[in-house]
């Protein structure tokens, strides 16, 4: 693999703003080669604005060095670049699983983004004990064992986990709660585990169980099944019944997997199900998961995308990306033929070192799968769009009340939380035109030493002055874009018909408008009466953001909700809506929201500073020495009160240790 990043027609003694358009890359085709490859369009500020994969190179880019025969998109991407830079690889194959892996790297906004990537809960059967555990896992696949999935929700996977306990009696404790049983647990009486804790069973006895549960969830449940339907007969035949009773009980246990399924389709033991539905602009694309013949679940998607890309444009490119961290399946069903279906199918089998195919069902269970996912799409996009529509008229109704001059787009909370000064944390929410938008959320630890503990007004000014710095210098440097922007813009070439020119700038506002979310808020909530108001108006005028609405919301008498008091700057008294205005009722949902997320980050704060132990932050205490002085002394506590004569004689502790820790729980002099 090899990379090209010099940017055509630069001169780097040059201070004169870089051209743009066709005639920067018909400058790059003297160099290409007729290889595979991904290339990278850039923009005059070095963000790349698109990511595409070629079989051959040379021919590719050619194309976009024409001034015509381009759709409005394509021609807008062009006028936009400044520079390229490329990557050949071996196959086309490759370049596909690249293009996918840089699309989400790098977010260009002119490619299909897939939005809303949250992990994916899997199954984990830990193999690093000698009684391996079943479990819930979300993160890096990094512990040495067994992972299944993708479960399209942690419900899809609690249900799972509860029936391998029930049908395996495999165990879901933590390995120290393992090490320190001395009897069988409650789950154990209950028969959901077989308590290998207290041998209870032979470990070679369970780990025949863990490959039995392994082969199931690997979509061997008809094996299995039989082989428990044939060890019942024969523990019956040999009068043997309680044994044939356990078997009994196991095969009802995996048939009940089954009735709790909506969907378990005959024939289809592994497969992904994706169905796209387009209305109004957008795309919805329904994801079904399809294990061991179950229904794993499905989850909907809304991939920003060009509003001219048809259903299996949209389609093709998010697969790829889809599956750039997810094992693939070995079938994969689509609602609509996409360009790219072979070269995709040869792409994710390599990755996947099997075959995997990827279908377009006519008829049959596989058919009707698919129109199950695009039923399913349709419903999701329609409540999606009545949301938004509902969302749109509660932003109407917050610019009405509150006299703005126009509905937010994007409305920030500030809250803040703590006990008694103590692990205090400040929370921002983002609502927007499509509800709250918690990918934009963040949080503030508290961290300057001149805030005093306890000080609201001072935990307030920190956050603000965080957050909205980075706003203003975030906005210095777009002036500066602009103005090298305009000089760009005087400098495009003069081959491009002056009439496409003005069509794609007006069709690249259009669409901007229709999907970008602004990193700027036009309103600003503040949890709190004038106090905080005050603190804000201070700070925003600090940075010269005088165009930024505040409004304080105060807790009415007795702290009633549904009393709120709104201060807006510039009003002498505070304003209160009627009670059942939808208004209200919008504004303390976010309230609300933003309450919720500071309390749960001082929580998780406070609960992670409460698992620190003293003795992990003294110079030169590792794991062996820590271990030793809790041995000898029983807590960190029992060790902070001991004498130095009484340090010293702890294995591994010598007499400039035992100083050292002495020193760090009186006067810290160390």
């Amino acid at each position: 693999m090899t990379e090209d990043q010099i940017p055509a027609g630069h001169d780097a003694g040059s201070e004169a703003p870089a051209k743009t358009g066709a005639d920067v890359i018909a400058g790059y085709l003297k160099t290409l080669p007729q290889s595979p490859g991904v290339y990278r369009m850039l923009d005059t500020a070095g963000e790349v604005i698109y990511v595409g994969k070629a079989r051959q190179l040379k021919s590719r880019v050619s194309n976009y060095a024409r001034l015509n025969g381009h759709t409005n998109r394509i021609a807008r991407m062009i006028l936009a670049t400044a520079s390229m830079e490329f990557v050949t690889v071996s196959t086309e194959a490759e370049a596909l699983l690249l293009e996918a892996n840089l699309i989400k790297r790098f977010r260009p906004r002119f490619n299909v983004l897939m939005r809303d990537d949250k992990s994916f809960p899997y199954i984990l059967i830990a193999r690093d004990h000698p009684a391996p555990a079943v479990m819930k896992h979300r993160g890096a696949r990094n512990r040495k064992g067994e992972y299944f999935g993708p479960f399209a929700s942690a419900g899809a996977v609690d249900r799972t986990v509860n029936m391998l306990q029930r049908a395996f009696l495999l165990r879901s404790c933590s390995d120290s709660v393992y090490e320190s049983r001395t009897r069988p647990c409650l789950l154990y009486q209950i028969k959901r585990c077989s308590a290998p804790c207290t041998g209870e069973i032979q470990l070679d006895d369970y780990r025949e169980l863990v490959v039995e549960a392994e082969r199931f969830l690997k979509g061997e449940s008809q094996s299995v099944r039989a082989m428990y339907q044939q060890l019942m007969q024969e523990a019956a035949d040999a009068l043997e019944f309680e044994t044939a009773a356990k078997y009994r009980n196991r095969l009802w246990a995996l048939a009940h997997v089954t009735a709790d399924q909506a969907i378990n389709p005959d024939g289809v033991e592994e497969a992904d199900v994706f169905a796209a539905y387009q209305d109004g602009g957008q795309t919805c694309i329904q994801v079904f998961f399809f294990r061991t013949g179950q229904n794993w679940g499905n989850r909907a998607y809304y991939p920003k995308a060009d509003r001219s890309l048809d259903a299996p444009d949209v389609l093709d490119s998010f697969i790829a990306q889809f599956y750039d961290d997810k094992p693939v399946p070995r079938l994969i069903l689509i609602s609509h033929d996409i360009p790219n279906r072979a070269l995709l199918a040869e792409a994710l089998a390599s990755k996947a070192q099997r075959k995997v195919e990827i279908r377009v069902p006519a008829r049959g269970t596989k058919s009707s799968l698919v129109e199950h996912a695009l039923t399913n799409a349709r419903e999701a996009l329609g409540r999606k769009l009545a949301e938004s529509s509902t969302q749109a008229r509660l932003l109407e109704g917050v610019a009405e009340r509150f006299a703005l001059a126009a509905p937010p787009r994007r409305i920030e909370v500030f809250d803040n939380s703590h006990i008694a000064g103590t692990n205090a944390v400040g929370a921002m929410i983002v609502a927007g035109p499509e509800g709250f938008v918690k990918g934009q959320y963040r949080k503030f630890n508290i961290k300057s030493p001149d805030v005093t503990p306890g000080d609201d007004y001072a935990m307030m000014r920190e956050v603000l002055t965080r957050r909205f710095k980075r706003i203003a210098d975030a906005e210095v440097l777009e002036e500066i874009e602009t103005e090298v922007a305009e000089l760009v813009a005087d400098t495009v070439s003069e081959a491009i018909p002056a009439a496409l020119v003005e069509q794609a700038v007006v069709e690249e506002t259009t669409a901007d408008d229709d999907v970008a979310f602004p990193d700027r808020p036009d309103l600003v909530l503040i949890d709190g009466g004038l106090g905080q108001l005050s603190v804000a108006r201070e700070v925003l005028a600090g940075f010269g953001l005088h165009d930024i609405q505040l409004i304080g919301v105060a807790k009415g008498p007795d702290r009633d909700a549904g009393r709120e008091h709104f201060h807006i700057p510039g009003r002498e008294q505070p304003i209160m809506l009627e009670t059942r205005d939808p208004v209200l009722y919008f504004v303390q949902r976010l309230r609300d929201e933003a309450h919720r997320f500071a309390i749960g980050t001082h929580r998780a704060k406070r609960a992670k500073a409460l698992g620190v132990n003293p003795l992990d932050e003294i110079d030169g205490i590792g794991p062996t020495r820590k271990r030793a002085l809790l041995k000898h002394f029983g807590s960190a506590k029992a060790v902070s009160r001991a004498g130095i004569e009484d340090l010293k004689a702890v294995e591994g502790i010598s007499a400039d240790m035992a100083r050292r820790i002495y020193d760090f729980f009186h006067d810290r002099s160390v």
